[in-house]
């Protein structure tokens, strides 16, 4: 899959220099994403068992370390990832609530919807 955006994953690594484990993580999804030609979720799935589907446009969140990462999965012919927002959990929460009626709004929001 060809991924976009991939500077705002590398920004968060940037900043997280010092913490190893995350910066394995994020060298993995990366990895994973760019060498993979997905075609549907079950697929993800099997190489990725941290994938939660919070919308039916193909939004998921992947947790890696403590951190979550928002990302639009097109599964048709042009097969691309494009990440949409990262953060901590605490991020998280603050943002979304928790709620996938909240999700939906910021996706609607910033006109990803």
């Amino acid at each position: 899959m060809r991924l976009i955006g991939k500077k705002i994953i590398l920004k968060l690594k940037a900043k997280n220099i010092g913490n190893k484990p995350l910066c394995k993580e994020i060298d993995k999804l990366i990895s994973d994403i760019e060498n993979n030609n997905w075609k549907n979720e079950t697929e993800v799935k099997a190489i990725r068992s941290d994938i939660d589907c919070v919308h039916n446009d193909g939004f998921y969140f992947f947790d890696i370390e403590v951190h979550r990462i928002m990302i639009l999965l097109e599964f048709d012919e042009d097969r691309e990832a494009t990440i949409i927002w990262t953060g901590d959990h605490k991020d998280y929460e603050r943002t979304f609530k928790n709620n996938k009626v909240t999700i939906q709004k910021w996706l609607k929001s910033r006109n990803h919807i």
